[in-house]
């Protein structure tokens, strides 16, 4: 009997974002979750066996590009892969400046050149970035550019990411989403030509374990009163997230490709041109 399965969506980051963009688009295909920690991929499977979904898990360092090979042929190996959600990283408060430039700006960039070899015809990927990068001031075409089309393996070399040019790791955290962006519309010049789709959502705070821990933490002040002073005037749901993240991977969403969307909130606005702004 043939056991191969038809498509495959593959979710890197078993988080509560990543699981509501899989629920909604991986009714009939096989879900490929993969995270650092494997115990919360398969705590993730379980949730999602028991909704009948078919499932596989692994573990995947987006740091090491050897590692993510090796979980883009086991996706290939499983099928058609017509989805990607990638939604691993690091926050400011998590890690030093050097890890989240390898985990959020390099593992990024390694997923997305490994992905765009498998992904097939019809597929679709989003990635997860922040509204972080919409706050960084504008960078110039030259850097602009290095960000996003610079070969994976030789990003962190940039002069831009040099120790002493990145200030603190909230500095390194958005040059990180606004190299997301960048590097999305980039790659989904590439992803054109096998026939897939790629694009960016940048959410401002997200009501899950992760932000439970930001609002408790070091930075959690600021955060509370960035929250109190948008126009929402709350932190959004995985489900929100989820629903723009479905429209975008279905049939819906086809004519958008290399696209980033602000899904925050009103925080960027607020920033901007409103109580939030800085003195």
């Amino acid at each position: 009997m043939n056991t191969k399965i038809s498509q495959v969506v593959v979710v890197i980051g078993a988080g509560s974002i990543g699981q509501a963009i899989a629920r909604r688009v991986s009714a009939g295909k096989h879900v490929l979750l993969a995270d650092l920690r494997i115990e919360a991929a398969d705590a993730a499977a379980t949730v999602f066996a028991d909704a009948g979904f078919e499932i596989s898990t692994a573990s995947v360092d987006v740091s090491s590009r050897a590692s993510v090979k090796a979980l883009a042929q086991k996706a290939a190996a499983l099928g058609q892969v017509t989805g990607l959600i990638h939604a691993a990283g690091v926050s400011p408060s998590q890690a030093p400046i050097e890890a989240i430039l390898k985990v959020d700006l390099f593992g990024t960039a390694v997923v997305l050149e490994e992905f765009g070899a498998v992904i097939g015809d019809g597929g679709a990927g989003v990635v997860i970035a922040s509204q972080s990068g919409h706050r960084l001031p504008a960078l110039t075409p030259e850097e602009d550019r290095a960000l996003a089309t610079t070969p994976a393996d030789d990003l962190l070399a940039l002069p831009m990411l040099a120790p002493g040019a990145v200030k603190d790791t909230l500095h390194a955290y958005q040059l990180s989403k606004r190299g997301n962006a960048l590097r999305v519309m980039a790659e989904a010049v590439a992803w054109a030509k096998r026939g897939a789709r790629l694009n960016t959502i940048s959410p401002g705070i997200v009501m899950t374990p992760l932000a439970r821990d930001e609002l408790t933490g070091p930075r959690g002040e600021g955060y509370r009163n960035m929250l109190a002073r948008s126009p929402a005037g709350r932190a959004a749901t995985p489900d929100e997230i989820g629903l723009l993240g479905a429209y975008l991977m279905g049939p819906d969403g086809a004519f958008i490709t290399g696209s980033d969307f602000l899904i925050d909130g009103g925080v960027t606005a607020s920033y901007f041109f409103g109580e939030l702004a800085p003195a």
